[in-house]
């Protein structure tokens, strides 16, 4: 008997990862979380966040008991996930210029003083990464990965909801996983 892969939600930070979170926890998947990270101005439908993804390179135990449930762990951090089991990878991804703007203002309404990077280098950075993360994805067959377009998710909930639900194996609730997508917080836009 196979083990259940476990359900990643991952991406760059404000790409739409906790929006896929609430749309594959409606459509019926027990998500992972432990609620530390309460809604604001910025998710104010909530993180969907595990704190002990953070650790997960020294700390991979709670691994085991993600097995069917949906877990959000960010896109450097798949790197660190171990190759012994399998995995379901939903990948956001938002046009960079998105993903800078929002985070730029999410830094700014928490009081933050921004990234040490310019705009123009955290790019290249992001890009470097997402190339690196793709490319181990692709290397090891324990994951599956479907990419899910940000701005497609929101202008188009219920086609990328049934790509999600049919990548997932079909059981999820199609309607509920529409309802969880709210086209007013698609806000930074390039």
């Amino acid at each position: 008997m196979h083990p259940q892969p476990v359900l990643v939600v991952s991406g760059l930070p404000r790409s739409g990862t906790s929006m896929a979170m609430q749309m594959i926890h409606a459509g019926g998947v027990e998500a992972l979380t432990d609620q530390e990270r309460q809604a604001d101005a910025d998710n104010p439908r909530g993180y969907f966040e595990y704190e002990r993804v953070k650790a997960l390179r020294n700390d991979k135990a709670w691994l085991d008991e993600a097995q069917g449930k949906v877990v959000k762990i960010i896109h450097m951090l798949l790197l660190e996930l171990p190759t012994d089991r399998p995995y379901k990878v939903v990948f956001m991804e938002r046009e960079l210029g998105e993903v800078l703007a929002s985070q730029s203002k999410m830094l700014e309404r928490l009081g933050r003083s921004g990234a040490t990077l310019a705009p123009a280098r955290l790019r290249v950075v992001y890009e470097a990464q997402l190339k690196q993360v793709h490319a181990h994805l692709a290397a090891h067959s324990c994951f599956e990965v479907l990419r899910v377009p940000y701005a497609d998710a929101v202008a188009q909930p219920a086609a990328q909801a049934a790509r999600i639900q049919a990548f997932l194996g079909g059981s999820l609730t199609l309607d509920a996983m529409v309802a969880a997508v709210d086209p007013s917080l698609h806000r930074n836009r390039a």
